[in-house]
């Protein structure tokens, strides 16, 4: 279980530091960038997905906190799941404390890409696509886990 662990953390550590490390890039060089396909814009995001809760404000941070220690205390009590997960589950806790973080140090998150290609899609960053990642891993590697073999 040790190494589980370790790996959840270790997940955890690079991707809010890679997230933090990019998102920092952008504010404090205010790069853009206008693409045909997907343009790197700096936009402060008050909501979560698609500005959604935006009217929450500042209760919104505390409500992710709330809710990210509530899927820990999950995981902790549910040791199984969190061995067989580690990494994937590492990914988007780093990815969502990421998040959440922003909401502290810059009064939102920090988006800053924009798909509008075809459709405007969402200005997102790559914690949310690690998010997205992360729960495709857990998806992928429990469909193709060999089921375990019965008493029989």
């Amino acid at each position: 279980m040790r190494k589980s662990y370790l790996f959840f953390v270790i997940a955890l550590i690079v991707i809010f530091v890679l997230d933090q490390c990019i998102k920092w890039f952008f504010v404090l060089s205010g790069f853009g960038y206008e693409g045909s396909i997907i343009s790197l814009v700096l936009v402060y995001n008050k909501g979560v997905a698609f500005s959604m809760f935006a009217f929450l404000q500042g209760w919104l941070k505390y409500l992710q906190i709330l809710l990210l220690l509530g899927i820990f205390f999950y995981l902790y009590n549910n040791k199984e799941f969190l061995r067989e997960y580690s990494i994937p589950l590492g990914v988007i806790f780093g990815a969502g404390i990421s998040n959440v973080f922003d909401r502290f140090i810059h009064l939102g998150v920090v988006d800053y890409i924009f798909w509008h290609y075809l459709f405007e899609f969402a200005i997102f960053n790559f914690a949310d696509v690690m998010i997205n990642c992360g729960v495709a891993w857990i998806f992928l590697q429990s469909f193709l886990r060999k089921p375990k073999r019965g008493n029989c």
